[in-house]
């Protein structure tokens, strides 16, 4: 059994099974770090955790599990987040 060290989670098996949920989003948030203060509003209303906090104390987007819904840009107050038009891969 394995674990998401930042959840906690057993997936696997006898656990969670994660599924890749991200494919289908027309946008996607692209974090400015230069603009971040690190505050974690990105983090507290993404409504599918797909922000995480990472060890230097900013943020990343896992975009397998992103939806591009824009909570996270919209809740920014420093806007560095902007929502980008996702490419069609041919």
């Amino acid at each position: 059994m394995e674990f998401i060290s930042e959840y906690i989670v057993p997936i696997g098996k006898e656990g969670l099974k994660i599924v890749d949920t991200g494919k289908w989003r027309t946008r996607k948030p692209v974090l400015d770090k230069s603009k971040c203060v690190k505050c974690g509003a990105c983090l507290m209303y993404c409504p599918v955790n797909s922000v995480r906090k990472v060890a230097d104390g900013s943020f990343e987007i896992n975009y397998d599990y992103c939806k591009g819904c824009g909570i996270c840009a919209h809740e920014c107050k420093k806007k560095a987040i902007a929502m980008e038009l996702v490419k069609e891969e041919k």
